[in-house]
């Protein structure tokens, strides 16, 4: 059964700078990822720019990205360096030049060491060094972009950043990721104004992180939808302030009663009789709910900004688009306004804290050498992107 989807639906990948550029002086520089890679050097992007263009301009017509922070800007309030801002804005006219409209994120979980020695999100003297730094980025590169996202996944960064420890600075502590978040949300609502007095015909929103979370105990079932109420009713109520609920989802995890994840408990889930991927439980019904559960509290149209699967194997990836995407276009079809559907990765990258080994790319990336082939998942997905439909 071909599924076909409303002749104006979004389709594309995104990506982080940080994840496929080679470290700066960045927060994440020198990290020790869970599979023992340092955080240093990715996935050589910055190096091979046109032969990505060639890749990216495939998958669809949107493609949803940041830049470097810290090569843009080495200290606060300072002058962009224009020989960086020159790069980027030929990567960006390429891009548009084949078609493809750049999203651009603002801040995706890397900033500068600087930002970090000031006291980076602990401390909220420092939001107008980041405001300078979006005010610039608007300046510079407005006219390349059709979409605005001021935060990626401000919840992930302030759970792992500030409660969890996992993310740079490795903070534990529930205050701080609290206040983290409400700080980003203050940005975000003066960004909003900013950004439409300057392009006020191009949408602005966030990319929200969605679970699936489910307690498996008592004690399960107490974490459980604590963690829900903090992380996804609290940050969808505090970044009210958009255009459109940008929602990204990959995870059911599993309380019993602390989380049980394939990261931290490889062969749990299978002993468990739960499907999974790389990292969490495989539930793509937890989409569905979550999207019909914000769309019904906020009334907004929706963009998947990211959505994906962590596994080596491009039949995996293929199985999950047919599975996501056959949600999208039942929901569709039930009134519920999704705009479009941005794939995460477009390339196998440096997967934060967890190393590069954990692979969401429609195009591999060889480890030794850095060369990108597109996998066969890759090639199905500009298959949907140029019918706009998809066989089921």
């Amino acid at each position: 059964m071909r599924l076909q989807f409303p002749d104006d639906f979004l389709w594309g990948t995104s990506t982080a700078a940080a994840q496929i550029e080679t470290a700066s002086e960045h927060n994440w520089k020198g990290f020790k990822s869970k599979d023992g890679y340092i955080f240093d050097r990715t996935a050589d992007h910055e190096l091979r720019r046109a032969e990505d263009v060639e890749i990216i301009q495939q998958f669809g017509s949107v493609y949803r990205c940041g830049v470097d922070w810290a090569r843009l800007q080495t200290s606060a309030f300072a002058d962009f360096d224009l020989k960086v801002v020159q790069e980027y804005k030929d990567f960006f006219e390429q891009l548009n030049q084949k078609g493809t409209r750049i999203m651009f994120v603002i801040h995706h979980f890397m900033h500068p060491l600087w930002f970090d020695k000031l006291g980076a999100w602990e401390d909220k003297k420092n939001a107008e060094a980041f405001i300078d730094y979006a005010k610039k980025c608007v300046h510079h590169f407005h006219q390349y972009v059709f979409n605005w996202n001021t935060f990626n996944e401000p919840n992930v960064f302030c759970l792992n950043a500030y409660i969890t420890g996992v993310f740079p600075p490795q903070k534990k502590s529930l205050f701080l990721g609290t206040r983290a978040l409400r700080m980003m949300a203050s940005i975000h609502d003066e960004l909003y104004d900013y950004i439409k007095s300057k392009t006020p015909q191009k949408p602005i929103g966030i990319s929200l992180n969605t679970a699936l979370f489910e307690g498996l105990n008592f004690g399960g079932r107490f974490l459980a939808a604590f963690t829900d109420r903090w992380f996804v009713h609290q940050t969808a109520r505090l970044f009210k302030k958009v255009d459109y609920l940008g929602i990204s989802y990959y995870a059911h995890i599993l309380f019993k009663p602390h989380p049980i994840t394939e990261i931290d408990h490889p062969g749990e889930l299978a002993k468990m009789g739960y499907p999974h991927d790389g990292m969490w439980a495989y539930k793509p019904d937890g989409l569905r709910f979550n999207i019909q559960r914000l769309y019904d509290k906020y009334q907004k149209p929706i963009i998947i900004t990211e959505n994906g699967v962590c596994s080596a194997d491009p039949q995996v990836r293929i199985q999950c688009l047919k599975d996501y995407l056959s949600i999208l276009h039942k929901l569709i079809q039930n009134g519920v306004p999704i705009m479009g559907y941005i794939h995460w990765s477009t390339f196998d990258n440096f997967e934060w804290n967890l190393g590069p080994s954990f692979q969401f790319g429609l195009a591999s990336v060889d480890l030794e050498t850095r060369d990108r082939t597109i996998s066969s998942a890759g090639h199905f997905y500009t298959e949907i992107c140029e019918s706009n439909s998809i066989e089921v």
